[in-house]
């Protein structure tokens, strides 16, 4: 008997039967240990991970640094605490090839790193990862001295003809796209010969927390940075050449994929417990606080972790996203929920992430009955009575998880490939029944 492919099993999303009451251990961020991974490989001494992500992003990156010469070894930290990465930086060499899967991190954050190995390094992923946008990170590193073989594609599959060095300095780059573009020249300027100085051409620059989230990062293992929010330009950012310092870092859960679990709460008038939620952190998933009170919910931190608790209404939100973009696909399944009508604005990025989600949140809540339409950088939400039917993922976690959440109070809804939720939580399905007591 042949087994059906995982992509094309349908995942029947559980239907809550009543208000929900529950601790969930959300795993750490994707965000950050793929921020810890670059900046340990290129130190000048090793450094320790602590409880890292262990997820199809993470471990793409893990295996792009090892192809690189980079030692990563996996274990148990020097104090017995718990699951630890060791990483020995090493001299950085090719022949190599980099598959990015559909990980904007390790497709944006990796070439750079690429420039200084000697040896051409290869990247290559999957069939969406061809379409995303690589051409700022391309041009830039162009233009600070690279030689990069992209057939004038400005995305992937590419070959970066590293030298052992780059030379660095000063680079305009329209980061309008992606904030990634920023980040990526920032994590490895330090090690440039001159450094980096970027600066940011373009109109609005989503996602500015994932920048002060590798600012605050480089500056923890010792790099000197100039940002625009400690007193400096506008737009620019600078990082001083200087050895990087092997650090024993800890990762914090991630926020953004504990949405689906405080929008449980809300959707069922019910109650969940988040441990180690950080009191100060530059992750966008922390806004969800503020976020989802507004739309009906409470919340505090305690010595437990955040304590959120849903009203049993839910109200609709005008809101501007461009910030906290990766939330909007959680936030849209709320919506279409609520008791009034709901627009979710400056996200039009988004349609350039893994799959283009405004126009498949768009057409899988419509699908299922809901009222649902495209804005020029959003979406406007009317709230209508839902039915059952199948909602497609497009090899999206983020809308896996947001059609778990519709399911919640939608009897019927069955979720195509939750498996791709593996990206960035993995064994989401079971933490999802955990949650529910099945």
């Amino acid at each position: 008997m042949t087994e059906t492919p995982a992509h094309t099993t349908l995942w029947p999303a559980p239907h809550a039967s009543g208000a929900i009451d529950t601790t969930v251990h959300v795993p750490g961020s994707k965000s950050v240990t793929n921020r810890a991974l670059v900046l340990a490989a290129l130190a000048a001494e090793p450094g320790w991970i602590r409880r890292p992500l262990r997820s199809r992003d993470t471990l793409l990156m893990a295996g792009a640094l090892r192809a690189l010469g980079v030692g990563i070894e996996e274990g148990v930290g020097p104090d017995g605490s718990g699951e630890a990465w060791r990483v020995i930086p090493a001299g950085l060499a090719g022949p190599a090839t980099v598959d990015v899967g559909n990980a904007g991190t390790v497709m944006r954050f990796l070439p750079p790193v690429a420039t200084l190995a000697d040896g051409d390094i290869r990247f290559d992923g999957d069939p969406r990862s061809y379409e995303r946008p690589l051409n700022g990170v391309i041009d830039a590193l162009r233009a600070l001295g690279a030689r990069i073989d992209d057939e004038s594609r400005g995305a992937l599959p590419l070959t970066v003809h590293g030298g052992g060095a780059l030379d660095g300095g000063t680079v305009e780059i329209d980061a309008s796209s992606s904030s990634q573009f920023v980040s990526a020249l920032l994590l490895s300027g330090a090690r440039f010969n001159q450094g980096v100085e970027v600066r940011h051409t373009g109109e609005r620059l989503p996602s500015m927390p994932h920048i002060r989230m590798t600012v605050e990062m480089l500056r923890a293992v010792g790099a000197q940075v100039d940002e625009p929010e400690t007193g400096g330009e506008p737009n620019v950012w600078r990082v001083t050449p200087g050895a990087l310092l092997g650090r024993d870092l800890v990762i914090e859960p991630d926020l953004s994929n504990a949405q689906p679990f405080l929008a449980a709460a809300l959707v069922t008038g019910g109650r969940v417990v988040i441990p180690d939620w950080p009191e100060r952190t530059t992750q966008p998933g922390d806004a969800l606080r503020e976020i989802f009170t507004e739309m009906g919910g409470s919340c505090e931190l305690t010595e437990q972790g955040l304590v959120f608790t849903g009203s049993g209404l839910i109200h609709g939100i005008d809101i501007d996203l461009g910030e906290v973009g990766e939330l909007t696909p959680g936030i849209a399944a709320v919506a279409a929920l609520a008791d009034s009508p709901s627009t979710l604005r400056g996200v039009a990025h988004l349609r350039l992430h893994e799959t283009d989600r405004l126009a498949a949140l768009t057409k899988e809540i419509n699908e299922l009955g809901g009222d649902v339409t495209e804005t020029a950088d959003g979406l406007h939400i009317r709230p209508r009575r839902l039915h059952g039917g199948i909602f497609h993922t497009y090899d999206d976690h983020r809308m896996a998880t947001a059609g778990a959440v519709l399911g919640l109070a939608v009897e019927g809804v069955e979720i195509e490939n939750v498996a791709t939720t593996a990206k960035t939580l993995p064994d989401f399905p079971a933490l999802w029944t955990g949650m529910l007591g099945a």
